[in-house]
């Protein structure tokens, strides 16, 4: 099978665009597989390191504001719609996929004026321009939560089969998870709480965290709080203005990463975190209680929706990211792990919209379009 599959910008739309080409060749060796995105996002970066031939092309959103920029980045553009062209026509594919970016309006329109078959992958739960705009050229959209489907328009064929994601739900025994917390310090007498905000940390979550240890809030709990690494320093300075010392406060650890993320939300008891696709679909997997802080001032504001869909299943609690302080998420970790039996409930419930198979049904679909 010769795949292209066009993905740019974030980790959000890059890594399900790899797992699926992981999929493709686990499933059919002698496939060939080649990515598009730009030359600007995460791209660069995670798709050589995980062995795959990277082509890139320049384009942007279009935006209706008239500016000498806006033009030039229009012209960038249409260049890049023919570089685009000229990619999928020397490689012939059986199949352009498409998981995110405006990488794919180039893509897949071309792809579908030549008859070759499309597809595509929405992570969020509130459809981004992307899909909306292709919907009719596209042969298969695939949605991460079937509110996404009812959001969709004039789509041929919409199918539900959630998003890949690394991380998976492990059986850890008891004394297993003890270990695991007691290799980051601390124990697993109390309940632990892990707080992240991406790969680069949430700075309203960190103000937020600051809060709660400086006025020792967390006595009831545990914290695993990863700040991002670029905002660690600023972290450790401000706490040590307040006579804190990062590396020797009761009951929490501040690191500046995760890398054994896997291991950690499988053993925790409580996530408090933003809520991007695969977060959400990796906590709804995990069968974990969360608190979400929906990152605002995004297209179509799709972290709140995709929050929404653990909320309405009485699997998470939202706080807005203008409303977030110390005293609102402490007195929110607490409710939860001070009603063990809610506790268990919400994780119950987050599987609910769990779906651990995402790559099977996304290689399914596929060879239906490959024949």
């Amino acid at each position: 099978m010769r795949v292209i599959i066009s993905a740019a910008g974030t980790a959000g739309h890059i890594n399900p665009g790899l797992a699926i080409a992981n999929k493709i060749k686990k499933e059919e060796k002698d496939s060939k597989i080649i990515f598009i995105g730009t030359t600007r996002g995460l791209e660069n970066d995670l798709v050589p390191r995980a062995g795959y031939e990277l082509k890139t092309i320049e384009v942007y959103g279009l935006n209706p504001k008239i500016s000498i920029e806006n033009i030039k980045k229009m012209y960038r553009t249409l260049k890049g719609y023919g570089e685009a062209r000229k990619i999928i026509k020397e490689f012939n594919p059986d199949i352009v996929i498409g998981t995110g970016g405006y990488i794919c309006g180039a893509t897949i329109s071309y792809a579908h004026s030549l008859k070759i078959p499309t597809m595509l992958h929405e992570s969020n739960s509130f459809p981004g321009k992307a899909i909306k705009f292709l919907a009719k050229k596209t042969d298969t959209i695939l949605v991460s939560f079937n509110d996404a489907a009812s959001r969709i328009r004039n789509g041929k064929n919409i199918v539900f089969t959630g998003t890949p994601v690394k991380i998976k739900k492990k059986n850890y025994s008891e004394s297993e998870k003890e270990k695991i917390i007691k290799d980051t310090g601390l124990n697993k007498n109390k309940p632990t709480v892990l707080v992240f905000g991406g790969s680069q940390g949430a700075k309203r979550i960190n103000d937020t965290m600051i809060e709660i240890i400086e006025k020792g809030q967390n006595k009831e709990y545990q914290v695993i709080w990863a700040t991002g690494p670029k905002q660690y320093d600023i972290i450790k300075e401000e706490l040590e203005t307040k006579s804190i010392l990062i590396n020797n406060i009761e009951n929490t650890k501040i690191i500046p990463y995760i890398y054994n993320m896997e291991e950690l939300m499988n053993s925790v008891d409580v996530i408090v975190a933003r809520s991007g696709a695969m977060t959400v679909t990796e906590i709804s997997n995990l069968g974990k209680p969360s608190i979400l802080v929906p990152l605002p001032n995004v297209s179509h504001n799709h972290q709140l929706y995709n929050a929404q869909e653990l909320e309405k299943v009485g699997a998470a609690k939202i706080i807005l990211d203008q409303e977030i302080n110390g005293k609102k998420l402490n007195d929110e970790i607490k409710n939860i792990i001070n009603n063990k039996e809610q506790m268990k409930k919400m994780g119950e419930n987050a599987l609910k919209i769990s779906s651990t198979d995402a790559e099977e049904k996304i290689y399914k679909e596929i060879k239906k379009l490959v024949k």
